[in-house]
């Protein structure tokens, strides 16, 4: 019984516990799941896990299962970003302790809930606990915000290496406080259509209703709910990245303040999308995101030229090759930042060129290739964010030698196989016409099952060897038990 109870306190006591169960959690759903998607349909995959599992799929009520599974996958991620901001950064002991359990709490009885509510028939019992655990994470992210306020001299800047004000405010944490309470003012902006499911508002796939010539206020605002959510979690993930690193210095100093701004502005061009400011709300959102993504190339311009250091220290002019050499080394800590600029090429690249030529292109295609556009979009960055934490996750439970760098590089180039196989798909038809399509979809997919398939067995060989670590008595989760967060190791 004692040792049952060691290894729960460790699963939901220690950062890294309360990290491998949401990884777990997200990595199993996403696994079974992923077995109802259109390429297992056609190897029969998917009728004998619905038999088996004696699942309830009703065609009308596709669109809603979706936005249950997207949602529950979501908190997790929000779940792992919290657990990691609540050990990297400094606050209240008694506030970290109520955000991790609220949210802990939350995502557990909003993903077993919601889907269990949505794939097995409808007990409306278990909706009301879904509701419920997301009510939980609201609550966990209200209370967040209290523990991140900048404003308390206990957090203040103490060294001028990194970003801060006159008074001593560190801008960071700023950043961190920013985007914390706009997310949770973001989540309203999805909370509230949702309210008002059965009483005039139908559920709806966001992809679907974009070529509508007039959409609701309710439409309106989930398309932004989607939207702002996704950017604040990579916002998010990128300050998380930069604290991993110890962003400090000139380019931490630029960074904050373009974090904070884009932050800001983008939120307004979002929620301004059911407002009289609807007409230029895209060009508002534009403006925001440019600053946080030069926020974001200053972080990259650090890491890389921090990592080129410290593997050329034994030269004394480093030539290219060996500065190359360098920056490869490590791949985890060099993926998360490669994954920024990838990005660029797979999702920003690819939404501001069909923004430019929308309707001299995009719109004289049928509706399904720019669907199929916006949702290799959204998919995409999820995957992206998805593999930086998986990188970052990997260094946190201290992967050395060659492990680290058969994970660290098979984690980037077959999920960026993958990515850029998608990004193919979605813009095919700038290069091939519909009926000369069919060798460029079937190696492009085949391409994107690979990439997907080999990322899904990596993260999978890591859970199985964590879980039999589990079984022993003094295991690597022994010691990670023992080990105390970082948030008194980093700056204050």
């Amino acid at each position: 019984m004692l040792t049952i109870r060691q290894r729960l306190s460790y699963l939901f006591g220690s950062t890294k516990g309360l990290i491998l169960v949401a990884v777990a959690m997200i990595g199993l759903e996403t696994a079974l799941f992923g077995m109802l998607s259109g390429p297992m349909a056609e190897l029969g995959v998917r009728d004998w896990i619905v038999r088996s599992l004696g699942m309830q799929l009703l065609p009308a009520e596709r669109e809603g299962r979706i936005i249950i599974l997207y949602h529950t996958i979501a908190m997790g991620v929000i779940a792992i970003e919290t657990y990691i901001i609540t050990a990297l950064l400094k606050m209240k002991t008694f506030l970290r302790t109520a955000v991790r359990t609220l949210i802990t709490v939350g995502y557990l009885v909003a993903m077993i809930s919601g889907m269990g509510f949505a794939y097995w028939g409808h007990n409306w019992a278990l909706h009301g606990l879904y509701i419920a655990g997301l009510t939980l994470i609201f609550f966990a992210g209200v209370l967040l915000c209290i523990a991140l306020w900048p404003w308390d001299r206990a957090y203040f800047v103490t060294t001028k290496a990194y970003a801060h004000t006159r008074n001593g405010v560190d801008l960071e944490r700023v950043a961190f406080f920013t985007t914390a309470l706009t997310t949770v003012i973001s989540a309203l902006f999805g909370a509230v259509p949702g309210a008002y499911f059965g009483n005039g508002f139908r559920v709806f796939l966001a992809e679907n209703i974009i070529r509508l010539p007039e959409k609701t206020g309710f439409q309106y605002a989930v398309i932004g709910h989607l939207h702002i959510m996704l950017a604040l979690i990579a916002i998010m993930l990128t300050l998380i990245i930069g604290r991993w690193l110890d962003f400090k210095g000139i380019l931490h100093k630029i960074a904050m303040p373009l974090f904070i701004l884009g932050t800001l502005v983008l939120n307004l061009g979002v929620w301004g999308v059911v407002t009289p400011l609807e007409p230029i709300a895209h060009m508002i959102i534009y403006v925001g995101a440019t600053p946080a993504m030069l926020g974001a190339l200053m972080l990259v311009i650090y890491g890389w030229d921090e990592l080129i250091r410290e593997g050329s220290q034994g030269f004394v002019k480093p030539n290219a090759i060996q500065k190359l050499r360098a920056l490869l080394h490590d791949p985890l800590r060099f993926g998360p930042l490669w994954q920024m600029v990838f990005m660029n090429f797979t999702v920003s690249g690819v939404g501001i060129f069909v923004a430019v030529r929308l309707d001299e292109i995009f719109r004289q295609w049928p509706a399904r290739e720019e669907r199929l556009i916006l949702t290799g979009h959204w998919h995409v960055l999820s995957g992206i964010i998805a593999t930086i934490i998986l990188l970052y996750y990997g260094d946190m439970i201290g992967l050395k030698g060659l492990v680290r760098r058969l994970y660290g590089w098979g984690v980037i180039v077959f999920s960026d196989l993958a990515f850029a196989a998608v990004t193919v798909y979605e813009l095919k038809r700038l290069v091939v016409s519909e009926s000369a399509q069919q060798s460029l979809v079937n190696t492009v997919l085949l391409l994107t099952d690979i990439g997907l398939g080999t990322v899904l067995v990596i993260l999978a060989l890591i859970l199985v060897w964590r879980l039999l670590d589990l079984f022993r008595r003094q295991g690597r989760w022994a010691e990670e038990a023992q080990q105390s967060d970082p948030a008194l190791e980093v700056k204050a």
